[in-house]
């Protein structure tokens, strides 16, 4: 096919690529060691690269011929010559492991440069033309966090914002907003941004031992959308996980008799909206989008009603006939909650004080709490992409992977959220990637732009392949086979050329 001849640029893509070690394996596919990998488009050429991120885990792991640093669903054992007491001490005098560096869930930009990320306290630089991995940062060196997410957001100022748990300081288990500034003052040249790192505001958790789980978060113009679902940690359990021979992954629990509370935090006062707002209990990795209209704070999520999806990727359930085998107890749906933030005190108790158009409701209680439900705009979608010039705005479009009952996408969809239409692209033997939107240079709409996904093949016969679709009709403009093993990945970004330091190669 033919690629548009604006489309310059890196897509940087980044997932678990190592599985087995020596003679000993990860037991979860969330768990192996991290795989870059790049698309590079050059006046209508595209060049394919991939490299493990060098990591300390990584070093450390391949130096020993073994898994020597634990991860989330696997914990490693230290040399059984090493006195065991002498370890079990300092785990038991540290209540938070030590956690990994092996950054495999997402690419992150801060400034001019690019960090691949995890859930822990720790990102690792990178190069996007050459994918050497550089230095190393620990989060916890310069605010409270002993875990952040994979999914930062960016304001009109080029910060970045994101979020993090602040575990057992000083026995306040609290949420943290903090912001990564993109440069530094010009007297300070020789200090890293992360220097000037600040943190915006905090939330304290509803449980101090039992913090949420969470994977991403929701930001509009005004307003930062937190959700502290009942899926929660039992710090008490990660502290003795070691001694007990379990992994973290158990220490992670669903309390579906539980509510899920919505927290709103004004951007500019940096305080918490006082309402209470909850739900029922649900499981979200993804936020979609947010917005504000008419006094309404408007969020579209992809939830859950268990945790299953976890339990799916233990490699022991990855097996040949694992399309057919696994089937999800719950579907992934694409749920809109409407929550009123400007609504009349006197309103009775009992009643909707949605006024927008929506099938959305939120109910005032009689403890003047307010009780939301959903509108569900459909169902069996997941990695949500949008037009990131629409974050935090009144949005059409979502590119999305289809899912259905199994936990491998087997279509990639363009949804319309104001017509509930979608338009898929899928092909036998396929297996797509999160899609990502990149628009053209003189977009007038939304979906002005392509839509990028890399396709790796159930059968082992066919090459592996990146897919260019025209985002408007969804229709294939073009695709580059790769004749190298791909690795499905999990998330990652298209860094146009512009943006690019241009270090030489």
């Amino acid at each position: 096919g033919q690629l548009p001849t604006w489309l310059q640029g890196i897509l940087l893509r980044n997932g678990p690529g190592m599985h087995k070690i020596g003679d000993t394996k990860y037991n979860h596919w969330f768990d192996g060691l991290a795989l870059l990998h790049s698309f590079t488009f050059k006046n209508g050429e595209v060049y394919y690269r991939s490299k493990y991120l060098r990591s300390d885990t990584y070093n450390c792991s391949i130096e020993a011929n073994r898994i020597v640093v634990s991860e989330f669903g696997t914990m490693a054992y230290p040399d059984p010559c090493k006195n065991i007491f002498a370890k079990a001490f300092s785990y038991l005098s540290h209540t938070i492991p030590e956690f990994t560096d092996n950054c495999l869930i997402n690419i992150m930009k801060t400034g001019d440069d690019f960090y691949a990320v995890t859930e822990t306290n720790f990102i690792r630089k990178i190069n996007p033309r050459t994918l050497e991995t550089l230095e190393k940062v620990d989060y916890s060196k310069y605010i409270a966090v002993n875990v952040a997410t994979s999914h930062p957001h960016y304001d009109s100022a080029g910060n970045a914002l994101n979020m993090g748990t602040s575990i057992v300081d000083k026995g306040k288990t609290k949420y943290i907003l903090f912001k990564i500034p993109p440069s530094v003052p010009e007297k300070e040249k020789k200090k890293s941004c992360f220097k000037h790192m600040e943190v915006v505001c905090s939330i304290p958790s509803r449980s101090l031992l039992h913090p949420s789980y969470y994977h991403s978060f929701g930001i509009t113009e005004n307003y930062i959308v937190f959700i502290e679902q009942p899926f929660k940690l039992d710090i008490v359990k990660m502290a003795t996980a070691y001694i007990r021979g379990v992994n973290w992954a158990s220490c992670l629990a669903f309390h579906k008799e539980e509510k899920t509370w919505f927290h709103f935090v004004d951007r500019k006062t940096k305080k918490e909206v006082s309402t209470k707002f909850y739900t029922d209990a649900m499981v979200i990795f993804h936020h979609v989008n947010a917005y504000e209209e008419d006094g309404h704070i408007i969020f579209d999520i992809i939830a859950y009603t268990d945790n299953s999806l976890y339990d799916m990727f233990y490699l022991k359930n990855l097996t040949e006939d694992f399309q057919e085998k696994n089937k999800l107890t719950s579907i992934p749906t694409c749920k809109r909650f409407v929550v009123p933030l400007q609504y009349d005190k006197d309103a009775e108790v009992g009643s909707n004080l949605v006024t927008l158009p929506s099938t959305a409701t939120a109910v005032k209680e009689k403890d003047g709490s307010i009780y939301c439900q959903p509108e569900v705009l459909c169902e069996g979608i997941e990695l949500p992409r949008i037009n990131y010039d629409y974050n935090g705005k009144k949005y059409n479009y979502v590119y999305a992977t289809e899912v259905q009952w199994r936990p491998v996408p087997n279509k990639i969809a363009k949804f319309n959220i104001q017509t509930k239409e979608m338009l898929h692209w899928g092909e036998d033997h396929c297996w797509p990637s999160e899609p990502v939107f990149v628009p053209s240079p003189d977009a007038r709409e939304e979906d002005d732009g392509v839509v990028l996904t890399c396709i790796v093949m159930s059968d082992p016969k066919e090459a592996p392949f990146l897919l260019v679709l025209d985002a408007k009709t969804f229709k294939e403009l073009g695709r580059a086979k790769v004749h190298v093993d791909m690795h499905l990945d999990l998330h990652g970004m298209f860094i146009p050329e512009k943006d690019l330091k241009n270090e030489t190669e």
